[in-house]
């Protein structure tokens, strides 16, 4: 009975976020897009998401050493 509440719930809420979305697109997307800065943002994030999962494999490592090291 509770997954079918918790499935109720999901689709209402799905539902009301879409019917919220206009469809005149967003300006401030279309200004970065027109100039050319979007590219900037995207390569930031992109650094950003490499670097971070550079660090975990970094982490990773260490750890499988430290677990057969015990």
């Amino acid at each position: 009975m509770r997954k079918y509440i918790a499935a109720i719930y999901l689709l209402l809420f799905t539902a009301g976020t879409s019917f919220a979305q206009s469809d005149s697109g967003v300006e401030m997307a279309d200004g970065m897009r027109s100039s050319g800065k979007i590219y900037v943002v995207v390569a930031v994030i992109v650094l950003i998401l490499l670097a971070l999962i550079a660090y975990l494999f970094s982490i990773d490592r260490k750890v499988k050493k430290l677990e057969q090291k015990n």
